[in-house]
């Protein structure tokens, strides 16, 4: 397959920038005699100008083709040598080759343009359609020299390229980020907004039973939904922008807020048991939002994993460097080989009641422990249930 249009535009624009190409091709041709001299790109499938120095009006212009085929260039690259032929009538090799005839050629020099790298990008070429003497060591050493001057060059003008296409495609991406988490903060959220507005009118307004329980499961599923954005626009910083933010405040009380989030999940899950104990007495830096969601969405995993008839237990404690929270079940281990997996967004350990999210929860306690300058660790066997902890740095104490 050949290549693109904007590919060999990209190569006729690396050589157009290399300043010395005009000079050198002018030199050969005054050296050698010869009226015509260019920098081709040379594939499989074609032969295409970059920089032309015509002055037997042969016609080819910087982004011209010729048949490669036709050409003595593919002969060049094929042996990944010099093509040189002083009077092409008489050369008993190309007397029969159908360039000379075609393009009324005699002289004719092809060195190979090889990158530093081994890449073969094309030929350095000079023709006329007179006899010239052009076998001389002196001038194939020159042709030579100056493909590997142009190779060198040339070389660093399309690294250069690609670096600049790179940083394009990344200030494209960088929008295409920012965009969609626009949408998810702003244009998703919105409808829900009102929707939800709707459902608790309804609810307050309403006398028959069954439409205030239809109102309900309005708000119910609304909270859902807007849950499921946060976790999604969650995902979206945390794997497509610069990570989850945090706004840190120093929180006196870090007991009470976490007590909030036990007392939530233990009413929606009134059948289990979320045993909880607090050994805090320092002020703790942290965003504390992010701190509720992460105890919120372990403790949320632990009663979805953990077995039905033994408590969850949820610790959390200070120590000379770290915030430690702590949070245990028993029930079916982890197997090894998930271990590592288990904070990867849309990982699910398989459960009945694991289809009901999008699988982020546990990727999101990461991210939000990474943004808080911690670790996070899992063990997990029958014998000892599955513990997840968190620690989290303590400014020092002052002295």
């Amino acid at each position: 397959m050949g290549e693109t249009t904007e590919v060999i535009k990209s190569f006729i624009r690396a050589v157009g920038r290399i300043g010395a190409v005009p000079n050198l091709l002018a030199v050969l041709c005054k050296t050698t005699g010869m009226r015509f001299a260019a920098v081709a790109r040379v594939t499989a499938e074609s032969w295409i100008a970059c920089a032309v120095a015509d002055d037997v009006h042969f016609g080819v212009l910087p982004g011209g083709r010729l048949d490669v085929n036709t050409t003595l260039c593919i002969e060049s690259r094929r042996a990944r040598s010099p093509v040189v032929i002083e009077q092409a009538s008489t050369d008993p090799r190309y007397c029969d080759h159908p360039a000379p005839r075609m393009y009324k050629i005699e002289s004719f020099v092809s060195v190979p343009i090889i990158l530093p790298n081994g890449r073969y990008f094309g030929n350095l070429c000079a023709l006329d359609p007179n006899p010239a003497p052009v076998s001389e060591p002196r001038v194939v050493s020159m042709f030579t020299r100056f493909a590997d001057i142009i190779a060198l060059q040339l070389e660093s003008e399309l690294l250069r390229q690609q670096e600049h296409a790179a940083l394009l495609d990344e200030r494209a991406s960088s929008e295409l980020r920012e965009q969609f988490i626009a949408i998810l903060g702003h244009d998703l959220r919105n409808p829900l907004q009102a929707v939800q507005a709707s459902g608790e009118l309804l609810e307050r307004r309403l006398t028959d039973p069954v439409l205030r329980n239809i109102a309900s499961r309005i708000k119910v599923s609304v909270r859902r939904m807007s849950g499921l954005i946060n976790d999604v626009l969650d995902l979206a910083r945390g794997r497509l922008g610069d990570g989850i933010g945090i706004e840190v405040e120093d929180v006196e009380s870090i007991e009470a807020s976490l007590s909030s989030v036990v007392i939530e999940l233990q009413d929606a899950r009134p059948e289990r048991t979320i045993v909880s104990r607090f050994d805090v007495e320092r002020t703790v830096r942290c965003d504390i939002g992010r701190i509720q969601q992460l105890a919120s969405n372990l403790l949320a995993n632990a009663l979805t994993h953990g077995a039905p008839s033994s408590p969850v237990e949820f610790a959390v404690r200070t120590d000379d460097t770290d915030l430690i929270l702590e949070v245990w079940n028993q029930g079916d281990p982890i197997p090894p080989g998930n271990l590592e997996k288990i904070f990867e967004p849309y990982w699910r350990q398989s459960s009945p009641d694991s289809r009901q999210g999008l699988g982020l929860g546990l990727f999101i306690c990461s991210q939000i422990v990474k943004a808080h300058g911690g670790r996070m660790s899992v063990t997990s066997t029958l014998e000892a249930g599955t513990r997840f902890t968190v620690r989290l740095p303590l400014p020092r104490r002052a002295a």
